[in-house]
């Protein structure tokens, strides 16, 4: 008899995203998202799982001995709580400088195209 294979790791993240300083009526987005099978409230849990999958450490937030050039990327903000590949995870995303846009746009995905104002 053959012996159950073991569960992977499981990944249920919640994503909420905010443009806080677009507009005082800026919607708040906020999704559920799995992978392995890619599912849940994400409007495209493929692409997002697959973000996710091809950045070393998603979740690693940038240092803050690291020097960033000044140019801001726009009033997003994101955070994204749960677990990933069975660690727990508890992220800050925004786009205030080059890292923290750099690791944005690794991640796109993962945040949906921004909110439409106005």
């Amino acid at each position: 008899m053959a012996s159950p294979s073991p569960a992977q790791p499981t990944t249920d993240l919640t994503i909420q995203v905010t443009a806080p300083k677009a507009s005082a009526d800026a919607p708040t987005r906020k999704w559920t998202l799995t992978c392995d099978p890619a599912q849940g409230t994400h409007p495209d849990p493929t692409a997002a799982c697959a973000a996710l999958g091809k950045a070393p450490d998603p979740f690693t937030p940038v240092s803050k001995e690291q020097v960033c050039t000044m140019i801001f990327g726009g009033p997003e903000e994101a955070t994204v709580t749960g677990t990933w590949k069975g660690k727990r995870v508890a992220a800050k995303f925004n786009r205030k400088n080059g890292c923290e846009v750099s690791r944005w746009n690794g991640l796109a995905p993962v945040f949906g195209k921004p909110a439409q104002t106005g």
